[in-house]
C-alpha cells in the first residue's frame, strides 16, 4: 500500500498551471499500473479537518472532530498496488507527484488468506 501524503494549504497555494501538471502526473501513472495489471485500488480522503478521532479510555468512548494530531502534512489517500517487490513499489512511490513535495510511504499489507 502507498500513502500519500500531502499539505492542503500548500496544494491550493499551487497555480492552476501546477495543479494541471500534477494531475497529468497522477493520470499517467494511473493508467500505466491499470495496463500492467498492478492497479488494485486506491482512493483520495476528504480534509483532515474533517476526521473524527475515536478513543476508548476507562471504559469511556472520547471523540475528537478535526485531525487530532497539529501537522502541516496529512494523510489524503492510498493506492493499493499488486507488484513483485518492494523495490517496485518504492518505484512507483518515488515517481507519484506528492513524493517530491511531501511525502509517501509506503507499507506492505497484511494478507488474512
Amino acid at each position: 500500500m502507498l500513502l500519500i501524503y500531502n499539505n492542503v494549504a500548500a496544494f491550493e497555494a499551487m497555480s492552476e498551471d501546477e495543479k494541471s501538471t500534477v494531475f497529468a502526473q497522477v493520470d499517467a501513472l494511473m493508467k500505466e499500473l491499470q495496463e500492467s495489471g498492478e492497479w488494485a485500488g486506491g482512493e483520495a480522503l476528504v480534509d483532515a479537518a474533517r476526521t473524527t478521532t475515536v478513543k476508548v479510555r476507562d471504559g469511556g468512548t472520547v471523540i475528537t472532530d478535526g485531525p487530532y494530531l497539529e501537522a502541516k502534512e496529512h494523510l489524503a489517500g492510498y493506492l493499493t498496488v499488486d507488484v513483485a517487490s518492494q523495490e517496485r513499489a518504492v518505484e512507483i512511490a518515488a515517481r507519484w507527484p506528492d513524493a517530491c513535495r511531501w511525502a509517501m510511504e509506503v507499507r506492505e499489507v497484511i494478507s488474512g488468506g
